[in-house]
């Protein structure tokens, strides 16, 4: 019996250098796909991996209970980037356990029990993340799940006003949907999802899992569209792929979560490969360049004139829409052109590179993509 759990590529990794991968023959593959977002600064940045070799030498593991000196540094740094007052932390092991943990913080706060999400999000496959994911096919072979859980179109603000009541205890939203699609919130949607939960007392969860940390051309999405949350949750890229999540929360959140717990939750080797990361990112303005080398991203595929139904996207989170499946041509896009990228739903391509990334990079994908799709895109 197989011990993989996902679908395995026709590709073995053996080493990763900045934006590109390397399989057990030698050949070099250009990362557009970050492995789900999980390299914002690229594969094994000397910084990372100094602060992990170094930290390992010194102390691989204390339980969460007693202070060690990473977590304590990391802790201060996600305060002091955290949007507005979204500044108690949590740390975790992944992105679901971030979303599980501000569901049951929502609830521990408000005394209410509904959570609204949105059609088409992907929160992750925990019983209480699964139950708001909307796809069917990732809820139904675990069912029953949390029954008070309402989907809403997401954008949508009529459809989310109906849905938000004095019973909820949170509306969790993407402010760019990324398994969904690449769907970026409509103006003025999640400023509306900010009043309805103010006017019910309800939570604000902007699930920032695959937007955070640069990818989209500001620190936090939510930046760009001028909306604190009450909470937030982190992951993916957090530690450079070490595992990590995290949920930042308002003080009005934080101040019954304290029964919450995780056995791992801030190890030191962890942390620091976390503290590591988000130095790069603030100290080398990572969003901005996000955000110009995303523009052009987009101008340039724009450009070529691709058989394709739509371009779309934030920063370095970027979806292509075409006419068949994205499967087929993401295997044609790696065999044949030396460039890794990933679905979002069937007929979506997703770009989400490292933030690292330079225009000649983004040259090349835009040319293999024009060779893959050809005329039948």
């Amino acid at each position: 019996m197989s011990g993989f759990v996902f679908s395995e590529k026709p590709i073995s990794i053996e080493r990763g250098e900045g934006p590109y991968l390397y399989d057990d023959a030698g050949t070099e593959y250009l990362d557009f796909g970050a492995s789900y977002a999980v390299t914002p600064v690229g594969h094994c940045h000397p910084e990372v991996v100094e602060a992990v070799q170094e930290q390992a030498a010194e102390l691989l593991y204390v339980q969460a209970s007693y202070g060690n000196g990473a977590r304590d540094v990391l802790y201060e740094r996600l305060a002091a980037i955290a949007p507005g007052d979204v500044g108690n932390v949590w740390l975790c092991n992944s992105g679901t356990e971030a979303n599980e943990a501000a569901l049951k913080f929502a609830r521990s706060a408000t005394g209410n029990s509904k959570i609204v999400a949105a059609k088409q999000g992907f929160h992750g496959r925990t019983m209480g993340a699964l139950s708001a994911t909307w796809k069917s096919k990732h809820r139904e072979p675990f069912e029953p799940l949390l029954a008070d859980v309402e989907f809403v179109d997401y954008g949508d603000e009529d459809d989310l006003a109906d849905a938000v009541d004095d019973e909820t205890a949170a509306v969790v939203l993407e402010p760019v949907q990324g398994e969904g699609g690449v769907n970026p919130a409509p103006e003025g949607y999640l400023q509306a999802a900010r009043e309805l939960t103010d006017e019910a007392g309800a939570a604000l969860v902007f699930d920032e899992i695959q937007t955070g940390l640069g990818r989209t051309g500001t620190l936090w999405a939510c930046e760009s569209a001028g909306v604190v949350p009450d909470v937030l949750t982190t992951a993916k890229g957090l530690a450079s792929g070490l595992p990590m999540g995290a949920t930042l929360c308002a003080d009005w959140i934080a101040e019954d979560a304290g029964s919450h717990g995780s056995t791992f939750s801030g190890g030191p080797v962890v942390s620091a490969a976390a503290e590591a990361t988000l130095s790069v990112i603030v100290e080398e303005d990572l969003p901005a360049r996000a955000a110009e080398t995303g523009a052009y991203l987009r101008e340039e595929l724009h450009a070529a004139d691709l058989p394709v139904r739509d371009v779309r996207g934030e920063g370095l989170l970027v979806g292509v829409e075409v006419k068949r499946g994205a499967n087929r041509l993401l295997k044609e896009l790696a065999l044949d052109h030396g460039v890794l990228a990933l679905p979002a739903g069937r007929t979506v391509l997703r770009l989400l590179p490292p933030l690292t990334v330079e225009r000649s990079h983004v040259d090349r994908v835009v040319d293999a993509l024009a060779d893959a799709l050809g005329g039948d895109g």
